[in-house]
């Protein structure tokens, strides 16, 4: 979602990075074009002065004038003044002293709450916090399916009664069962609505007192731009949120919400979501946030990602393999190209290299159901012709292209791309595996 503030900022910041020096002028003429860029990404215009007034005195400071780099000097200036505007550190989330600890989560119809409340609930999994969801939601058609079908994609349980329409009395039994079943984490999927209502806000209310969360988290769409921010105030008013999540972060939205959100309400932004993805869920940091923007890139975030997405002990079989036998196949073709794809679309994975800028990102775009196809190729052969693609001549790969609804082109490029992998992974043979993971091999870890 910010691509283009990102574009617009490196292009002003652009001008000064290489200069041998700085003057007032200038700096003032760069104030100007960082305020017009802030301001049309929906930025609050409060935040913007506020952000161009720390910025302005650091930079007009003489030491930096006078600095042997000033144009890195203010483009270092430019990046801790947004990390301020972020809200400088992230912040974990409270644990109930007993648990369960409980995670209500709020916001409006459409926001992406029962998808989120999934989400966090496998980020918890993935902790060890031994989570559990409740449907607190007897209204929305579905409501109960759709996190019912969630919890059996991420192995979570979900709590339901789907004849109980009182919520305060739903989010009690839900607590006492999460807490016989020796629940660490209880995450709550409420009831939304289109706007917010004194109705709404009075049944929130009530929950809160009947289960006393550690956390009230609202969910909020970035795509609203600064609509989210209202948003956000009036449940805090109402509430008092302990944080936001921001969902359809990688949506077409002008960025504004998630840099005025903490300014204007004091709430910190704790996650923040992007895709439909079960997965697709990160920690809010506002210092790497700040690095992105600027594209300075996110290598922890990096780390994260590629350790979150690649499986151990597939890596580690693939690894013995190749470097026992010299062989490789097109099942273990897909099995890297699903590694690969766990990472989510390469444009987003490419924004947390250092130096990774826009023009490279514009050719980075990958069509995301390029995957899909592979694997439809691939997944049309025999297990015969999987281990031994040496076979595959003109008849099979008609046959191959007909059963994967792709034409026999693609076939032909699939196995081109293979051939290149497999004589690369060829050189590995009889070489120790610790070596090959140094080596970058593909989906080692």
């Amino acid at each position: 979602m910010f691509q283009e503030l990102s574009e617009k900022l490196d292009a002003v910041l652009g001008r000064f990075r290489q200069r041998g020096m700085l003057t007032e002028p200038m700096l003032r003429e760069a104030m100007r074009d960082i305020r017009r860029v802030l301001l049309e990404a929906d930025v609050h215009f409060q935040l913007v002065k506020d952000f161009l007034a720390r910025v302005e005195a650091q930079a007009l400071q003489e030491h930096v004038l006078r600095s042997v780099a000033p144009g890195q000097q203010l483009v270092k200036i430019v990046h801790d003044g947004l990390v301020a505007m972020l809200g400088d550190r992230p912040e974990p989330l409270r644990v109930a002293p007993i648990p369960p600890t409980v995670v209500m989560l709020v916001g409006l119809q459409g926001s992406g709450k029962t998808t989120t409340a999934a989400k966090l609930a496998k980020r918890f999994g993935r902790e060890g916090r031994a989570p559990v969801l409740a449907a607190l939601d007897p209204y929305r058609p579905a409501a109960i399916d759709q996190l019912e079908t969630l919890g059996r994609e991420i192995g979570v349980p979900v709590l339901a009664d789907r004849q109980q329409r009182d919520v305060e009395a739903l989010a009690r039994w839900a607590l006492e069962q999460a807490r016989s079943a020796r629940h660490r984490t209880l995450v709550l999927d409420t009831a939304g609505r289109l706007q917010i209502d004194a109705e709404l806000m009075d049944e929130l209310r009530r929950v809160q007192a009947a289960v006393k969360p550690a956390e009230t988290l609202l969910v909020v769409d970035a795509m609203i731009g600064q609509e989210a921010v209202r948003v956000a105030q009036g449940f805090h008013d109402a509430l008092a949120l302990t944080g936001v999540i921001l969902t359809k972060l990688d949506g077409d939205a002008r960025g504004g919400a998630a840099l005025s959100i903490r300014g204007v309400t004091g709430v910190p932004v704790r996650f923040i979501g992007t895709g439909e993805r079960v997965d697709g869920l990160e920690v809010f940091d506002p210092d790497r946030m700040a690095g992105r923007i600027l594209q300075q890139g996110d290598v922890v975030g990096l780390v994260e990602k590629a350790q979150a997405a690649f499986d151990a002990e597939e890596a580690q079989r693939l690894e013995k393999k190749v470097a026992k036998e010299g062989r490789f196949d097109l099942e273990d073709f897909l099995a890297v190209t699903r590694q690969l794809d766990k990472l989510g679309p390469l444009e987003g994975f490419l924004r947390m290299v250092p130096g990774v800028n826009s023009k490279i990102l514009k050719q980075a775009k990958v069509d995301p159901k390029r995957i899909r196809h592979v694997e439809a190729i691939i997944l049309s052969m025999t297990p015969l012709e999987r281990r031994r693609p040496d076979i595959l001549d003109g008849s099979r790969r008609a046959r191959i292209a007909r059963g994967s609804g792709r034409p026999v082109q693609e076939v032909n490029r699939l196995l081109d791309q293979f051939r290149q992998m497999q004589k690369m992974m060829k050189q590995f043979k009889g070489m120790a595996p610790g070596r090959m993971r140094n080596m970058g091999l593909p989906g080692m870890s």
